[in-house]
């Protein structure tokens, strides 16, 4: 393994896990979830205070990246820590999701992939040894191999082409990334394991990327609107076709209690915006469910957002004022929700940490669902 990248477990329970990875840049507890700052910013946070609410760890996206304001630019103003202002460690996705998902111009080829810019049009290519080349202009801490992400609902055979191509992408992006010298030593290098929902596809993929070699490992291809049943029963096989030794990491997931069944089979890492996303658009979190603080039954309502969080914006913000800065569209709205609703996620993470280590994680777990209605 990585001697910049050292990941131990702590303890199980069942099969979730607790532990801790180690990079230069400091440690990121597991279970962990990693806001989204998709173009160099988590919306409507400082990175202090991103980090306040106990976050280790950021996703940056290297598709957004690249077209604005371009990796080289961040390369030249003291890479992507240094532009935003957060000095622990950056995960940076491959950009191939966003290629898939966000251009309707694109040509798929065993090459790459060239595809138009959702911004101006302008055309792009985007290979494994151009993300490589893109992620360690931004220095990115954790590099994702580039991939192909197919829709979850084609045929078999198109599903096996596509992940047997992302398996030939990943071993390109391996030699890609170890010929990427000092970048490279200070870094570390996940695989995605791809296949959609089936088991024996997934098999393939996950004995392709442990013989090339990786410091982590990621489920990909879920969550792209299979349904929580679909997915949950997915990863009843796909953790465990994984290395024990290293971490996993399940892509663009998700809701709190997507998390929980997550761990609960075996999952180190979680990225999605929906914590973000959802404080803009006026959503809570809290212990007792989602919130609509949209609601008028907020409109007078003198406490906090949840009462058992801990976060500044539940110890010092009411609900009728939060609901009030809602449906006036003030900016401070959606602030303060983003806050709580990050501070929530880290302290879900936290609590299942916790109940892992004191091997309570089935009696928490039952608790969080019984509650989250």
């Amino acid at each position: 393994m990585n001697p910049r990248f050292q990941f131990s477990i702590h303890a199980t329970d069942g099969k979730a896990r607790t532990g801790v990875i180690k990079m230069r840049r400091g440690d990121i507890r597991t279970p962990a979830f990693m806001p989204v700052g998709t173009a160099a910013t988590v919306k409507a946070m400082k990175p202090q205070d991103v980090r306040a609410t106990g976050a280790d760890i950021l996703l940056g996206n290297t598709y957004h990246l690249m077209l604005r304001p371009g990796a080289e630019r961040v390369a030249r103003l003291g890479g992507l820590h240094r532009f935003m202002n957060w000095d622990r460690p950056i995960l940076t996705d491959s950009g191939g999701y966003q290629v898939m998902s966000l251009s309707e111009l694109r040509k798929i080829t065993e090459d790459g992939v060239t595809f138009a810019s959702h911004i101006d049009g302008s055309r792009h290519m985007l290979s494994p040894e151009r993300s490589m080349e893109i992620q360690r202009l931004l220095g990115s801490d954790i590099v994702m191999c580039f991939d192909e992400c197919p829709k979850i609902d084609q045929p078999r055979d198109v599903i096996a082409r596509s992940m047997e191509m992302s398996m030939r992408w990943a071993q390109r992006s391996r030699a890609a990334f170890d010929a990427g010298g000092d970048h490279a030593e200070g870094s570390a290098l996940f695989g995605i394991q791809q296949g959609a929902l089936d088991e024996s596809l997934r098999k393939t993929s996950a004995d392709a990327l442990t013989a090339i070699g990786f410091d982590g490992y990621a489920i990909g291809g879920l969550a792209v609107g299979e349904g929580q049943e679909a997915m949950f029963a997915t990863l009843d096989f796909a953790p465990g076709q994984l290395p024990l030794d290293r971490p996993r990491y399940l892509m663009g997931v998700g809701k709190p209690d997507d998390l929980v069944g997550a761990v609960e089979r075996g999952v180190d890492m979680f990225d999605c915006v929906l914590p973000t996303r959802s404080g803009r658009n006026g959503q809570a979190f809290t212990w007792s469910g989602p919130l609509n603080m949209r609601n008028a039954r907020h409109a007078e309502d003198t406490g906090p957002v949840d009462p058992q969080c801990i976060c500044p914006t539940c110890a010092t913000y009411s609900r009728a004022y939060i609901h009030h800065l809602i449906k006036a569209g003030e900016m401070l709205g959606a602030m303060l929700l983003t806050e709580h609703n990050l501070s929530f996620y880290q302290q879900l993470m936290q609590g299942m940490r916790d109940a892992i280590a004191a091997g309570s994680f089935a009696e928490f777990a039952a608790t969080f669902r019984q509650n989250y209605l």
